[in-house]
C-alpha cells in the first residue's frame, strides 16, 4: 500500500477538527518558541501577513497586533474547526499547497511547526514563494531532531513500542530536523537569504497522563489515529509513556527540554 496523501490530509484535518479548542490552551506552553517566530519575523505596521498551518491563531493574533489597523493579518489553515477557535481574525480555510491568494499579496508569510504536515512540502514552500511580494520574508519553524524533541518523541516511542506498525508510514514530523536538510529544501523553492537558528525550550508536566493528554491536545492526525483505538488500549498507552518519559523525570513531575529550528527566508 502505497501512501496517500489526500487520505493524510483527511485524517489531519479531522485530528486538528476534534480537538478544537483544546489545542488553544495546550499550546500556552509553547510561548518561548512562539515569541522567537515572531521575533524573527520582523514585522511591522502596515504589512500585510499570511499565516499558514495557523490553528487557533496564536501567531496571526499577535500579527495582526503588529501590523496595526492600517496592516492586515490572515489565519489560514486546512482545519476548520481550528479558525474557529479565533473568530477575531480574518480566516481562510485553505490547503497550503494550493494557496487561493494572489501571487505578490503578502509582505510576511509565517508557518510555525507546520511545515511538516504537508504531503508535498516543496509545493507548500513554493506556494509560500508565490504569494509573497518581491521584498518580502518567510519566517517559520519545524521540530528539530528526533533526538532533540522528547516532547513529541517520548509519545511517538511508546506508540512504536506498544502498537503494530502502522501499514503506511506517515512522513516524519524531524524530517526538517537537520539545518542543512531544511535550508536545501527551502533554496530548491527558490529562496535565498536563508537564515536557521535554534529555539531550545522546556515545558513541565506533573504526571504521565497530562504529559499524555497534553500530546493529544496537539497531536493532529495521530490523535485521531489513537482515538480509534480500543479503550483500553488507549489507557495502556496513558499509563505506559512514563516509561519514555523517565529519563525527565524532575521532583513533582517531568521536563523535558526541546528544540525547534527558526528559518526567515527572501524569494529569489
Amino acid at each position: 500500500m502505497s501512501f496517500d496523501a489526500a487520505q493524510f490530509k483527511r485524517i489531519e484535518r479531522a485530528g486538528y477538527d476534534r480537538i478544537g479548542p483544546r489545542y488553544l490552551a495546550a499550546s500556552g506552553a509553547r510561548g518561548e518558541p512562539t515569541d522567537a517566530l515572531l521575533a524573527a519575523a520582523d514585522l511591522g505596521p502596515g504589512q500585510r501577513v499570511l499565516d499558514l498551518a495557523s490553528g487557533p491563531g496564536l501567531l496571526a493574533r499577535e500579527a495582526q497586533d503588529a501590523v496595526g489597523e492600517n496592516g492586515l493579518a490572515i489565519a489560514s489553515d486546512i482545519s476548520e474547526g481550528q479558525l474557529a477557535c479565533c473568530p477575531g481574525l480574518v480566516r481562510v480555510a485553505a490547503d497550503g499547497e494550493a494557496l487561493p491568494f494572489a501571487s505578490g499579496s503578502f509582505d510576511r508569510v509565517l508557518c510555525g511547526l507546520g511545515l511538516m504536515f504537508f504531503p508535498d512540502d516543496q509545493a507548500a514552500l513554493k506556494e509560500m514563494r508565490r504569494v509573497l511580494a518581491r521584498d518580502g520574508m518567510l519566517t517559520l519553524s519545524v521540530w528539530g531532531a528526533a533526538c532533540e524533541v522528547p516532547l513529541v518523541e517520548a509519545a511517538l516511542g511508546c506508540m512504536r513500542r506498544l502498537l503494530p506498525p502502522p501499514k503506511v508510514a506517515r512522513p516524519s514530523i524531524f524530517r526538517f530536523g537537520d539545518t542543512g536538510e531544511l535550508a536545501r529544501r527551502l533554496a530548491s523553492a527558490d529562496f535565498q537569504d536563508i537564515e536557521i537558528e535554534p529555539c531550545r525550550f522546556t515545558t513541565r508536566f506533573n504526571d504521565a497522563a497530562a504529559y499524555w493528554q497534553g500530546f493529544l491536545d496537539l497531536a493532529g492526525g495521530a490523535a485521531e489515529s489513537l482515538s480509534r483505538l480500543p479503550a483500553e488500549k488507549q489507557q495502556a498507552l496513558a499509563v505506559a509513556v512514563a516509561e519514555e518519559l523517565a529519563p525527565y523525570a524532575v521532583a513533582g513531575g517531568f521536563e523535558l527540554t526541546s528544540t525547534i529550528l527558526i528559518a526567515t527566508a527572501r524569494p529569489v
